[in-house]
């Protein structure tokens, strides 16, 4: 099943790798930005969520926070933040739970081999719960930028 602008989006809560927790509870009444990418430390994955750390007091100035979530564990994230100095937060959905409730699980193709993995997809939540912008397949290059102008819209309209 996969979350398409206007649904409503799945209730979900998650490990952080600072030790806490995030969730659509606490984010309730917020804008917000979940995005699903497939590994840490990995090329496109780190490019991802450097850009989206570059833009952070830009997401913030508006009130929208910004979550990455992989299958790795919040030890994994915690390195990966270190490493490259990440200023968003990163929950861990090792189970895959939320990452499938948002529709992020599909099955791939590399080398004609067909396998699940993770699609790396963003999705901008309004105030009221419901998906207002899904971002599918995304290509890295300026993905950060075009979502911080769709908050930005979403936020001033």
């Amino acid at each position: 099943m996969s979350v398409k602008e206007g649904d409503p989006a799945p209730a979900f809560e998650l490990p952080t790798d600072d030790g806490g927790r995030i969730g659509s509870a606490s984010l309730s009444g917020k804008p917000y930005v979940i995005y699903f990418y497939p590994k840490d430390d990995t090329p496109g994955c780190t490019k991802e969520a450097v850009s989206f750390s570059c833009l952070k007091a830009e997401f913030d100035a508006i009130g929208v926070p910004v979550i990455g979530v992989s299958k790795d564990d919040v030890a994994s994230h915690a390195k990966f933040r270190k490493k490259h100095d990440l200023k968003i937060s990163l929950a861990a959905d090792p189970e895959g739970k939320v990452i499938e409730a948002f529709g992020a699980w599909v099955e791939k193709s590399m080398y004609g081999k067909k396998y699940m993995g993770i699609e790396r997809s963003t999705f901008l939540v309004g105030k009221d719960g419901k998906v207002l912008k899904a971002w599918r397949n995304v290509k890295v290059p300026g993905h950060a930028e075009a979502v911080l102008e769709a908050a930005k819209a979403a936020v001033a309209g």
